[in-house]
């Protein structure tokens, strides 16, 4: 099986780099939330790509996809759907919104008000949404890709704690090195590349993968190891807040999903550090300096099991 789901995996990501040119190791986290059953926030300046990696998954899974493109005056109801009564009708008729779909991509999430943001927050968290008291749920696998620019500053909201939470990893996107960059120039690649893609994997296969994913065998030596480096963050000088105990069960979930695509059944804590910025670096807040290299620090200070 550990052979079936690496080959697979290695297809998806191939084709996917083959649109998405270089940062292999961002598409295989992408790769490894959606078997993880969780969600992406993408951090990039305009035009690296960060649309690119959301549609080009759609496409590769065969699952349903939608495209959120948010301003600053998008409804909550423009995003979860809302009730109609039409003449002679008792019942209230749901017009869906475009969180109905099994993947969603939300560009520029941080260019809307917070409550259109907190929209969000059910449908990330439980899977759901709930209209006028009625709640329905959402297709299955979900997965939202959000995206965001760090260096706007007017008119944007940057997102809450609360919300930055829900995002199993947090990547970022930066330029193509120059042979990629000149490669891209040459091929014209646009979203026409992603379109021409064809699945490579169905939603019950994701489900039945996702399943496997969980069973991946974390050892108690590598518990410790990732229970270490969640209560390192709470003590160290730089930062303010540490890790909660859902970013532990966040981390341990992307490293058994790392491994997994990687050909084992087993974590080992070159896992655990592998996916320690991506999944850690967006859950502290520090005093001053940057979060990825405050912790790319402190793993160098905690203990590996050998």
């Amino acid at each position: 099986m550990l052979m079936i789901v690496q080959n697979l995996t290695e297809i998806i990501t191939e084709e996917m780099a083959s649109v998405f040119l270089g940062q292999v190791d961002a598409l295989k986290f992408v790769i490894c939330a959606l078997l993880s059953g969780g969600h992406v926030l993408l951090e990039g300046v305009p035009g690296v790509g960060k649309t690119l990696i959301g549609l080009t998954l759609s496409r590769l899974t065969d699952l349903s996809f939608a495209r959120i493109q948010f301003t600053n005056d998008m409804l909550p109801s423009d995003v979860i759907g809302f009730h109609i009564f039409r003449k002679g009708s008792v019942e209230p008729e749901l017009v869906k919104g475009p969180v109905f779909a099994g993947i969603v991509l939300a560009d520029e999430i941080n260019r809307t008000p917070p409550k259109t943001q907190s929209a969000l927050l059910e449908a990330m968290e439980e899977k759901q949404v709930s209209i006028d008291g009625i709640t329905y749920p959402l297709e299955q696998p979900f997965m939202i890709i959000a995206t965001e620019n760090p260096v706007e500053v007017a008119g944007v909201f940057p997102l809450p704690e609360s919300q930055l939470d829900r995002f199993l990893v947090k990547l970022h996107i930066g330029y193509p090195d120059s042979s990629e960059e000149k490669e891209i120039i040459s091929r014209g690649i646009d979203h026409s590349d992603a379109l021409s893609l064809s699945p490579v994997i169905t939603s019950e296969q994701i489900v039945r993968l996702r399943s496997e994913v969980g069973r991946v065998l974390v050892h108690e030596d590598v518990v410790e190891y990732i229970l270490s480096i969640v209560r390192a963050t709470r003590v160290h000088p730089s930062i303010e807040l540490g890790v909660s105990p859902r970013g532990g069960l966040a981390l341990k979930k992307v490293s058994q999903a790392w491994a997994y695509i990687h050909g084992r059944d087993f974590v080992i804590p070159d896992d655990v550090k592998k996916a320690s910025i991506p999944v850690l670096a967006h859950r502290i807040i520090v005093k001053e300096g940057d979060a990825a290299k405050i912790l790319e620090d402190l793993l160098t200070d905690v203990d590996v099991p050998l």
